[in-house]
């Protein structure tokens, strides 16, 4: 079963920072990442999702190969490549992978413009060294599916990091 956590971050690229360092401990194996996704609330007020894998480019590119592959069986590889591109974009494009879109842009909406929160979906991790890694960055939770002793550990680490700079 796979938990969810949800932190807020003053800028995107402060949650990117924070991604980058989630992946570096998962090449550690202290934590397993099913999807990472930052959203972003713009100065309109939209909310912008940067997603760990996109989908639109990898259907485009898998559509593709078929599509050529296809296109040699009926004498127009060209055709073929282009019609896979265009059917495997846009099957990519409906497809949601990892954490539900609809559901990080409704929790994304109560954040301030400019302001960036982490989605990570996550499948194992050693909780301590994994939040001994993270909490000098800080952030807010917003969101976890963590049992309350692991999310009041979270909640007290990130705290604790905003604490100290103006000590």
């Amino acid at each position: 079963m796979s938990d969810l956590v949800a932190i807020v971050y003053p800028s995107e690229a402060k949650a990117e920072e924070v991604r980058q360092r989630l992946l570096g401990l998962q090449k550690e194996y202290l934590i397993t990442i099913s999807d990472a996704v930052i959203a972003v609330k713009t100065e309109s007020g939209g909310i912008k999702l940067n997603q760990l894998v996109n989908t639109t480019a990898m259907g485009a590119m898998t559509g593709s190969f078929w599509g050529l592959l296809i296109g040699v069986l009926f004498l127009n590889p060209i055709l073929g490549v282009a019609v896979g591109a265009a059917s495997g974009a846009l099957g990519g494009a409906l497809s949601d992978f990892g954490i539900d879109d609809k559901f990080m842009k409704e929790l994304a909406a109560n954040l301030q413009t400019g302001n960036a929160a982490l989605f990570v979906l996550i499948k194992h991790m050693t909780a301590d060294k994994v939040i001994k890694e993270i909490k000098d960055a800080g952030g807010v939770v917003l969101k976890t599916s963590l049992d309350d002793t692991k999310e009041k550990v979270l909640r007290d680490a990130l705290a604790s990091a905003v604490e100290r700079p103006a000590a």
